[in-house]
């Protein structure tokens, strides 16, 4: 929002031409959340130039029905009075979770007159779905009140829009449930979920949060497991194994980001908004911010509610975010990537902060440090001084206020860069490290990296490997390739994610992982790990395989019963063709047709 002093001490909105009284809420979020005591012109500016960015570009939406169909589930007087008094307005299924009895009986008939709703005694062997589409799986099932035409359900699970759960612990424990699903714990819940179910009735739609590029991923190959991060990081459960790939369900997924920024493949992208969209905001506003005479420009990532609503507290009572952070509201701050952190600074942040106000999952707190440990090895390797990416995690207006002033700015390129941030992770991520290393304080060409790191190269055991080239077979990148009609084991480290699969993949545990950043040229290039001759068929002199591998074959076979024979020792130096031959001319072969 851009805003014009007027006379009497208020501004003007100049989007809505109203006037807007200071210290007000909406006064105080134009000025990127900075009192009036401080001179905050430069960020004014930032502001406005990322206001004046076209809109971003319309994404794929993702439909619920709902007719209100409503499971209350618990064992108590509280889930009666809430079935009772969603029944004024919606279809109610009462589940009492303690065996029928005769008090549950009286219980019911105590509370229920005149309302008119099945109610059934048993449990919840499982339950699964969103709104509009609940999925519940009920055990040891009878009935307590009987409502004509609406009896037991069958052996098939029961449908419903929505379940208000009264459970302990309840029926979904991860951080962030379903819509459409509430679960109760004390008054003020009951009382949020009563208003916020009846409300539940109709069409909705919520954007596709997330791109996914299956291609890329490197979740697993021939069922051995590579990189799980996406499913471990997600706080909804909406993401599972799919074969070699994930599936992600959309109407499980709130758009937090987090499997987007833990990817180190990119084959997860986030969509609101596209990491191309945000690096064209911060380029614009920190182009603003320097044109007019701002410096130390800090980045704040910061979400919609809990967030923007503690930057406001901080605001309003005196001690706002300084003049040098320019805030950014996000869907969601987990979202926040390794792409964006060294984006930001190649562009000419100084540092990136970001806001965790209490909303987000504990696993977003974890994967967001390991990403700004990630980008701080590398700021730091390459010379720049001091701290450059910082999670603020606090609830609270004075400590937010305290940690911004004891934030001393960072070293950052004397040269913003100009390119656009690509949409592709890897690029992008590449980009920003071009950048920051051409105009590094201390220039190297090879940064190390903890074990984890997305970048790396593989070091192969040549006294080990057999050049069976299983690895190569079960790279998901392209980043190990086999040589042709040669036998050749080649690699391309700028393709490597580091997942792993090749080096579980291999049968003689002739590869490890080591991670690292290559800042040199070679790192384009494809490069030989390992090559051999091969080995001639000893009966028609045709090449097949590896001497590495024919020699790990026969001294591994060599003791065994089947191959006592010379001859068979020596069939196993023979390619498949004239192996057939000599077994079907040797009367004398062992065979389970003569048994």
């Amino acid at each position: 929002m851009t805003q014009e002093n007027v006379a009497d001490g208020s501004v003007i909105d100049a989007v809505t031409d109203s006037r807007v009284a200071p210290g007000s809420p909406v006064d105080l979020e134009g000025r990127g959340w900075s009192v009036h005591s401080i001179d905050c012109n430069p960020k004014l500016r930032a502001l406005a130039a990322a206001a004046s960015l076209p809109a971003d570009e319309p994404l794929a939406s993702v439909s619920y029905s709902s007719k209100g169909n409503v499971l209350v589930i618990g064992g108590d007087e509280r889930a009666v009075d809430a079935a009772t008094r969603l029944a004024a307005t919606l279809p109610v299924t009462l589940l009492l979770t303690s065996r029928p009895s005769a008090q549950a009986a009286a219980l019911a008939s105590a509370n229920l007159d005149g309302a008119v709703f099945p109610i059934w005694g048993g449990k919840v062997a499982s339950l699964h779905g969103w709104l509009g589409n609940f999925s519940a799986t009920l055990a040891d099932l009878a009935t307590v009140r009987d409502v004509p035409g609406r009896g037991l359900p069958g052996a098939a699970a029961a449908m419903f829009d929505l379940v208000v759960d009264f459970s302990d612990p309840p029926l979904f424990g991860h951080h962030q449930p379903p819509q459409g699903y509430w679960r109760v714990s004390d008054a003020a819940s009951v009382d949020a979920a009563l208003v916020e179910a009846a409300d539940a009735v109709g069409e909705f739609e919520k954007p596709r949060f997330f791109s996914y590029r299956e291609n890329l991923c490197a979740h697993s190959r021939s069922g051995i497991e590579g990189c799980n991060k996406c499913i471990d990081v997600c706080s909804t459960e909406a993401i599972a194994a799919d074969g070699d790939h994930v599936l992600v369900d959309p109407h499980l997924c709130m758009g937090c980001g987090a499997c987007a920024s833990v990817c180190p493949s990119g084959a997860m992208s986030f969509l609101f908004p596209r990491v191309s969209r945000r690096g064209a905001q911060m380029k614009a506003m920190l182009a603003a911010y320097r044109e007019a005479g701002g410096a130390d420009a800090c980045i704040v990532f910061h979400n919609g509610a809990d967030g923007r609503d503690l930057l406001a507290q901080a605001a309003a009572a005196g001690r706002g975010l300084p003049a040098r952070a320019i805030p950014m509201e996000s869907w969601h701050v987990a979202g926040v990537g390794v792409d964006l952190l060294l984006g930001a600074v190649a562009l000419g942040a100084s540092q990136v902060a970001v806001l965790s106000a209490g909303s987000e999952a504990p696993e977003y707190s974890v994967s967001l440090r390991e990403q700004m440990a990630l980008a701080q090895s590398i700021v730091s390797a390459l010379g720049y001084a001091g701290r450059h990416f910082v999670l603020v995690e606090t609830g609270e207006a004075e400590a937010l206020a305290g940690a911004f002033e004891a934030l001393e700015p960072a070293a950052h390129p004397d040269v913003p860069a100009t390119f656009a941030m690509s949409d592709d992770k890897r690029t992008a991520v590449e980009f920003a490290v071009e950048h920051l290393a051409k105009h590094a304080p201390a220039p190297v060409t090879e940064i190390g990296l903890a074990a984890g790191a997305p970048w790396g190269e593989v070091v192969v055991d040549k006294a080990k490997c057999t050049m069976c080239l299983a690895c190569a077979g079960a790279c998901p990148e392209s980043a190990l390739m086999d040589g042709g009609e040669v036998p050749m084991l080649r690699f391309l480290e700028r393709n490597c994610v580091q997942c792993g699969l090749c080096e579980r993949t291999c049968p003689e545990d002739a590869i490890t992982l080591r991670p690292r950043l290559l800042l040199a040229p070679s790192v384009r290039e494809a490069r030989v790990l390992n090559e051999t001759q091969p080995f001639h068929c000893v009966s028609c002199g045709k090449p097949f395989g590896t001497h590495q591998m024919v020699d790990a074959m026969l001294g591994r076979l060599a003791g065994h019963s089947m191959f006592s024979d010379p001859a068979a020792l020596r069939r196993l130096q023979m390619c498949a063709d004239c192996r057939v031959v000599d077994m079907m001319s040797n009367k004398n072969e062992v065979s389970v047709l003569k048994l």
